[in-house]
């Protein structure tokens, strides 16, 4: 079957006027640079070139010729029913496909009233298109899909283009004959090295769909533990959208957007609030152990805040920053004093070890920030035979949990904040002006992600120095090490992870992770969402790949007798004619079964794996396999 069309050109120039764009089952491309103005429609699957469907463009890649172009190949895709279209501009195209459709002549009309179509843009194009696009035309998110990212026919161009040097020479009949061969030979590499390929992409998604199948069970399970009746919401909502995708889209956020104004407002309302409990927090006469180790967190977060505080004064710092920072420096060290007071009556040892390191010490005098409390946590630390009564062991490990799960709280609120104020100035903020003080304010947001996570540090080596004595041993999975690649947004991956392969921070998972508030809630949604359609993309990438497998052994068998079968077909030759198209006929029908041969047996070991893999596996996905066409 011919590849390029020959009617392109005249039909075209008759209707010039008509206007519009469509596609079915496989992706429009085109090339306008070194390849002579050229569209195709290709298997977005396996980037074969599909009949009749290349096509050349007169003046740029302009609706008719695309149109004209899908619906020439579709007359050979008249008994399908379901249609995965991907195209660049997919969000317009699709409008009104049926009403163009009815312009074209009788023999190439596509009927798209009694099919089911699905528009899509392929995956690098998809950025560059509006919120609404990206949720609504992407691969990762719309069932079935697998990870077949629509990009296939752009990679064709690079082995068509060093043709261009011979072909703009040529007139149209022997340029067209000379394409048709090029595409012809094209496919017929691709048949032959589709063992490899579908082998290849089987052991990536493999381990792939494994991977993001725990992790979506990890993220589900914490969710629902916390709220189960709005995670069943959730899937009755996707799994409606999956099955209807003109009702409401659950990847996308309900919650009203945050001003710029309001967040400088949030960010001054806590540094008031730091200020209120760090300056203007009061000691009894009368402690109990629980206030003394409370109390003790406390200036320990107040001597964190102070070292932040020193280390922003630049080298030209005024003489009034200069003294509010050693006032505040005297009223710590009053308080420490006073503490220190109280602790002589709870924790004997920590006065001796005190004692010891300020007579080694001399006359230097210690800055206020880096005087240490020794708290319980900090005692075998100095002096591995120190002795602490285990109630106070046992309120600081209280006390230190809860600050975990407060500065994982504060972190992932700031995440939520640094993410939202990232999009917020690349979409809305133009100017040298507006952009610095947008900068100023994410910095702001910045230094508070790094303060919470400097406090879940600090709690959880507190952890790990008492769970000895306490005899704690189940704290080390609800408190991981916090990395500083751990540190990211809900919806970031690691460095180089794409949007179908990144996996989430473990601190979106954690527990707790619930109970942040609605614009929390609703990025929880979303990202509960996409962590679904990950792994069930994957869990499909494995059925498509497995089908795919069987559905090319059977096509080399059938191609296989169809070229028995013309060894005998033509008659009334002379006989070394006959025996030279049997033989011709013959070895092709040969060649298909050693290829079958040699793929059926490449591919063994891995289709066995994979089908008791997925027979066995938990099920994640609402996906079933696609039945054969």
């Amino acid at each position: 079957m011919r590849s390029t069309n020959l009617a392109n050109s005249a039909f075209v120039r008759s209707r010039v006027n008509v206007s519009g764009l469509s596609s079915s089952l496989a992706f429009i491309s085109r090339s306008s640079s070194t390849f002579a103005n050229a569209g195709t429609v290709d298997c977005s699957r396996h980037n074969f070139k599909r009949p009749c469907a290349v096509g050349d463009l007169q003046k740029g890649e302009k609706y008719v010729n695309m149109d004209y172009l899908f619906c020439s190949t579709m007359q050979y895709a008249k008994d399908l029913i379901v249609f995965n279209v991907s195209y660049d501009i997919a969000c317009q195209w699709s409008k009104n496909i049926q009403e163009r459709m009815l312009k074209y002549p009788d023999h190439i009309r596509f009927n798209c009233t009694d099919k089911s179509m699905t528009f899509l843009v392929p995956k690098f194009h998809l950025p560059a298109h509006i919120s609404a696009c990206q949720i609504t035309y992407s691969h990762n998110l719309i069932r079935g899909m697998g990870r077949t990212d629509g990009e296939a026919p752009e990679r064709g161009w690079a082995n068509i283009n060093p043709v261009a040097t011979s072909t703009r020479e040529m007139g149209p009949g022997t340029r067209r004959d000379t394409l048709d061969d090029h595409f012809g030979d094209f496919n017929w590499k691709k048949v032959t090295n589709m063992g490899v390929s579908l082998l290849r992409k089987l052991k990536v998604a493999m381990p792939e769909r494994e991977r993001h199948q725990h992790d979506f069970r990890e993220f589900n399970n914490t969710l629902i533990a916390e709220r189960p009746e709005e995670v069943s919401q959730w899937r009755i909502a996707v799994e409606e959208w999956e099955a209807d995708m003109s009702v409401t889209n659950p990847f996308g956020a309900t919650t009203a957007t945050m001003t710029q104004a309001s967040v400088r407002l949030s960010l001054s309302q806590k540094g008031a609030d730091d200020l209120k409990h760090g300056v203007d927090h009061s000691l009894h006469s009368e402690i109990s152990p629980t206030v003394l180790i409370s109390t003790g967190i406390a200036i320990e977060e107040e001597q964190n805040r102070l070292k932040r505080d020193i280390s922003a004064l630049g080298a030209h710092s005024t003489d009034l920053q200069r003294s509010k920072i050693q006032d505040r420096m005297n009223a710590l060290k009053r308080k420490i004093e006073q503490w220190s007071q109280v602790q002589l009556l709870y924790m004997p040892s920590a006065s001796r070890i005190r004692t010891t390191r300020d007579s080694s010490a001399g006359a230097f005098e210690e800055k206020a920030h880096n005087i240490n409390l020794f708290l319980p946590s900090e005692l075998k630390e100095h002096t591995p035979d120190a002795v602490c009564d285990e109630r106070l062991c046992r309120f600081e490990w209280e006390l230190r949990r809860g600050q975990s799960f407060d500065a994982l709280d504060d972190l992932r609120r700031h995440l939520l904040l640094r993410t939202h104020l990232y999009k917020f100035k690349h979409i809305n903020i133009r100017g040298q002006r507006a952009n610095t003080r947008a900068s100023a304010v994410i910095g702001n947001v910045e230094r508070n992600v790094l303060e919470a996570a400097d406090r879940y540090r600090r709690a959880r080596n507190a952890l790990k120095n008492l769970h000895e004595t306490l005899g704690k041993h189940d704290w080390l999975e609800v408190f991981p090490i916090l990395e500083q690649a751990h540190i990211r947004g809900m919806s970031e991956g690691e460095a180089g992870q794409s949007e179908g392969n990144r996996t989430l921070s473990w601190i979106w998972k954690a527990r707790g992770v619930s109970a942040t508030g609605d614009v929390l809630t609703d990025a929880l949604r979303i990202e509960w969402c996409k962590a679904r359609a990950r792994a069930n993309r994957w869990t499909e990438e494995v059925q498509l790949l497995l089908e795919e497998m069987r559905r090319v052994r059977e096509f080399l068998s059938w191609h296989a007798a169809w070229w028995d079968e013309q060894a005998d077909r033509r008659v009334n030759l002379l006989a070394a004619e006959a025996e030279g198209i049997k033989g011709y006929a013959r070895r092709q029908a040969a060649l298909r079964r050693r290829i079958q041969h040699a793929f059926t047996k490449m591919w063994s070991g891995f289709v066995v794996s994979a089908t008791t893999a997925t027979a066995t596996a938990t099920e994640t996905s609402t996906s079933p396999m696609l039945s054969p066409v």
